[in-house]
């Protein structure tokens, strides 16, 4: 054999150990690191899954989060130059729900009654903003009627509407003596420890005048109400 043909013989050996040894190599590589990979591909389509909705919920956040502080500034006492004071960013964010919690927070309905809703609008902003339905009602009677007819997961009321000056536990004890054990909220000016234990007793889940702990407190009894439902949106079957 000449030394042409032997480098040919060697050639075409290479090339066919090339054939076979590659396609082991590969499979070698998907047995030994099949669950690494495994991991890595389910990690990215939950990536890719979750992204759009951890964008919006950022989005949501941020709408929330500059309506929280406005309400806080304008609630709370004003300083010297007239201005209400700076709300601060740890307390606002630690007031605003997850992104699980806004999940099932989208779809939910709450029923706001006070006579003057102007003096909660950035409230309702922010309640809105995190994918809360927010419906208003100014009056006991109108608030009645109106959860007589339409199905809500949470009332926010105030206390004192002409000329009833307890009219949010009106409407609570008339509603709890119907057998509504609908979640209720008093949202009103003051605020005391006294003011919380007989809004308990009662029957409403909370009593506040502060914007922040609102949001916490109907963002638990919303998600509650989710969880329990076993579904995320408490609308999602209606």
């Amino acid at each position: 054999m000449t030394s042409t043909e032997t480098a040919r013989l060697l050639s075409a050996i290479a090339q066919l150990l090339g054939v076979l040894v590659w396609p082991a190599v590969v499979l070698f590589f998907f047995v030994w690191f099949r669950q690494a990979l495994g991991s890595f591909l389910a990690n990215l389509s939950e990536l890719t899954i979750r992204a759009p909705g951890g964008l919006e919920a950022m989005a949501r956040s941020r709408e929330a989060a500059a309506a929280l502080g406005a309400a806080v500034a304008r609630h709370g006492p004003e300083d010297a130059d007239g201005t209400g004071p700076a709300a601060d960013p740890r307390e606002i964010a630690a007031a605003l729900p997850s992104s699980r919690q806004q999940r099932r927070l989208q779809g939910s309905r709450v029923l706001w009654v006070d006579d003057r809703p102007r003096n909660n609008v950035f409230e309702r902003q922010a309640l809105e903003a995190l994918g809360i339905d927010t419906d208003i009602s100014t009056s006991t009677e109108d608030a009645r009627q109106v959860l007589s007819r339409r199905s809500y997961d949470l009332v926010i009321s105030d206390m004192s509407r002409p000329p009833d000056d307890r009219a949010g536990y009106t409407l609570l004890d008339s509603l709890r003596e119907a057998g509504n054990n609908i979640p209720f909220v008093i949202y009103a000016g003051s605020q005391s420890p006294e003011q919380v234990r007989e809004a308990r007793r009662h029957g409403a889940i909370g009593y506040t005048n502060h914007p922040q702990e609102l949001v916490e407190m109907v963002t638990e009894a919303l998600t509650a109400g989710a969880a329990a439902s076993g579904r995320g949106s408490l609308r999602s079957q209606r």
